[in-house]
């Protein structure tokens, strides 16, 4: 019995590169509050880089935050510090290895939160916003003026592009990749045209798009290779009379234009649930909407999470 006692080997014994293994696939919560807390040697193993590589928060379950059903997003003063504690907690442990950060998307994220993530993310590549928030252009800026080398974002909703645009125009020289998920018009494709004329890579899916926008992003993005309009609602409003035209189909100029790039993704056929969908509730998705599947996928690899 002694000797069996004396051979085994204990759990914080066990061979670095297993435990980095394992505890890839635990769960960020259960990697910050205990996992990361049993010893040193797990301590260790918990802020090893490629475990943080990819920060997903999207799927994140906690007590601690009030993460209500949909149709709701929450915030309030306890959910808010918890959530900065668990951001703190888990970029602590990254050691500034953090590419790629996705935040929950019914999480109510504040200027608080989005600096603390860009202080300790100074190596960011890609970002995916939640779909509700109280960031202010102050704040914005604060946060991706740390964040030069930011090549990807995902955001649900912009009420103001021209300014987020024009921030990423200044402090992120590489960004190169974007996915919106609200109604594309002509303000925004200007801003687009305006800030990010270098923009290589865009997605629409799932939102209206006016027919305008559409071919001045065409026209004028000379460096993009990939636009994705997916499942969109593609409008035209007669500034005489106001009346809308929905197109069921792409029409010919678009279709020539489109042909143009490496790629452009369309689906606009009839037996496409997720284009009716989109029909039926007019392009607009409202936020609360959205499923955890329809939000993380992306006919662009690279834009799937």
């Amino acid at each position: 019995m002694r000797n069996r006692r004396s051979s085994a080997r204990s759990w914080s014994n066990m061979d670095y590169d297993i435990l980095v293994k394992i505890f890839m696939t635990v769960n960020v919560m259960d990697l910050i509050s205990s996992v990361s807390l049993v010893c040193s040697s797990w301590h260790t193993a918990c802020c090893d880089p490629v475990i943080w590589k990819k920060l997903d928060l999207s799927m994140l379950i906690s007590n601690s935050i009030h993460i209500p059903p949909e149709p709701y997003a929450w915030s309030d003063e306890h959910s808010n510090k918890k959530l900065m504690k668990i951001l703190r907690t888990c970029l602590n442990l990254s050691h500034g290895n953090v590419t790629c950060l996705v935040f929950h998307f019914y999480v109510f994220i504040k200027n608080e939160h989005l600096v603390c993530a860009a202080q300790r993310t100074r190596n960011l590549k890609r970002l995916v916003l939640p779909a509700w928030n109280q960031l202010t252009a102050s704040g914005i800026r604060e946060a991706f003026k740390m964040w030069e080398g930011l090549e990807s974002m995902t955001v649900p909703c912009l009420f103001n592009p021209t300014s987020i645009m024009q921030v990423i125009s200044t402090y992120c020289k590489n960004f190169s990749e974007l996915k919106i998920m609200c109604p594309f018009d002509l303000d925004f494709a200007s801003a687009l045209i305006k800030y990010v004329p270098k923009l290589k890579v865009f997605s629409l899916r799932c939102t209206m798009v006016y027919k305008e926008a559409l071919i001045r992003i065409l026209d004028n993005l000379k460096h993009l290779e990939v636009l994705n309009i997916c499942h969109c609602l593609v409008i035209h409003i007669k500034d005489t009379t106001g009346s809308i035209t929905v197109y069921r189909e792409l029409d010919q100029t678009i279709i020539e234009k489109g042909s143009r790039l490496r790629e452009f993704l369309t689906c606009q056929t009839k037996p496409c649930a997720m284009c009716q969908r989109t029909f039926e509730e007019d392009g607009i998705l409202r936020w609360y909407e959205y499923e955890q599947g329809r939000w993380r996928e992306d006919e662009v690899k690279s834009l799937a999470h």
